[in-house]
C-alpha cells in the first residue's frame, strides 16, 4: 500500500498549478491532505472526485479560507470518523480517521501556535488530545497510520539552523517533548526510522526563498504503530515535487 501526505498550501491553488494533478499521477492508495483553506462547496468536481478516488472533507467551521484537511483513497472506509470528538478542537477542521476493516488511517493538520500565547497553549492541547485520539485507536486496530503536518520539528537534524530556532515555535523544548511522547506511545516516525543519518526537509519559508538554498524543516511526517515498522518498505520525502511550500512525504507499506 502506498500512502502520501501533503500539506497543499490551499487546495484550489494547488489544482491550479497542476499539482493535484501531478499527485494522483503517483498512483498513492491513500492521500492525506492538509491546510486545503476551502470547503467542499468551494471545490470543482475535478478536485472533489478524481478518478479512481474516494473524497472525505473536515473544513474549518467558522473561518472560510483556514486550515481543512481531505484523504482521497482508493478503498471505502467502513466509518469516517471527523475531528477529535471536542467542539474546542475540531472546530477548525483540522483532523480526519478513515476506519478500514484492518487499520485506521488519520491525517492532521496541527496548529501552527505562533499567532499568540493563547493559540500556542492551544497547540500544545491539541497536540495532547491528538495522542490519546491515536492511542484509543490503538486499541481496537493494531495497525495505525497518521501523517500530517505536526508544525514542529523533532531533533536538530530535522531543521538547517537549530541554534537560531531554539527559542522559536516549532523548534521549543516542550513541542519536542510532545514527539518524544508520541515515539514512546510506541508510534514509529518512517522517514527517520529508515533514515537515522539523512538531512531533508519538508518545509520551506517562501518569503525568504530559502528552498532555492535548501534553508528548511522538516515537519511533516508519517507515523506508524510499532507493529508495522516491519512492513515499511519504503519512506521517503518528495522534495523534487513542486505546488506548495511543503514536499509530499511518501510510504510503501504491506498492510
Amino acid at each position: 500500500m502506498k500512502l502520501i501526505s501533503f500539506n497543499v498550501n490551499g487546495i484550489r491553488a494547488s489544482y491550479k498549478k497542476g499539482a493535484l494533478e501531478e499527485l494522483f499521477k503517483l498512483n498513492a492508495d491513500i492521500i492525506g491532505i492538509q491546510e486545503t483553506k476551502s470547503t467542499p462547496d468551494q471545490l470543482s468536481e475535478e478536485i472533489i472526485s478524481p478518478k479512481g478516488y474516494i473524497s472525505y472533507f473536515d473544513s474549518a467551521k467558522e473561518r472560510k479560507g483556514y486550515s481543512g484537511v481531505a484523504v482521497y483513497t482508493k478503498v471505502k472506509p467502513v466509518k469516517v470518523e471527523y475531528g477529535l470528538g471536542k467542539d474546542e478542537y475540531d472546530i477548525e477542521g483540522r483532523c480526519l480517521t478513515l476506519h478500514f476493516k484492518d487499520f485506521a488511517f488519520v491525517t492532521a493538520y496541527f496548529p501552527n501556535g505562533g499567532r499568540d500565547e493563547e493559540h500556542f497553549r492551544f497547540k500544545l492541547r491539541y497536540y495532547d488530545m491528538f495522542l490519546k485520539h491515536v492511542q484509543k485507536l490503538e486499541k481496537k486496530y493494531t495497525k495505525i497510520v497518521f501523517c500530517g503536518d505536526l508544525n514542529v520539528a523533532h531533533n536538530e537534524i530535522d531543521l538547517a539552523r537549530p541554534k537560531e530556532n531554539s527559542n522559536q515555535i516549532g523548534f521549543l523544548p516542550i513541542e519536542r517533548a510532545w514527539v518524544d511522547k508520541v515515539e514512546e506511545a510506541g508510534f514509529i516516525d518512517t522517514f527517520r526510522s529508515l533514515h537515522p543519518k539523512t538531512v531533508k526537509y519538508s518545509w520551506w519559508d517562501m518569503k525568504t526563498f530559502s528552498r532555492d538554498r535548501n534553508v528548511g524543516w522538516r515537519i511533516d511526517y508519517i507515523f506508524v504503530s510499532k507493529l508495522l515498522i516491519k512492513k515499511v518498505k519504503k519512506a521517503e520525502i518528495l522534495t523534487d515535487f513542486k505546488g506548495s511550500d511543503h514536499a509530499p512525504v511518501f510510504l510503501d507499506l504491506d498492510i
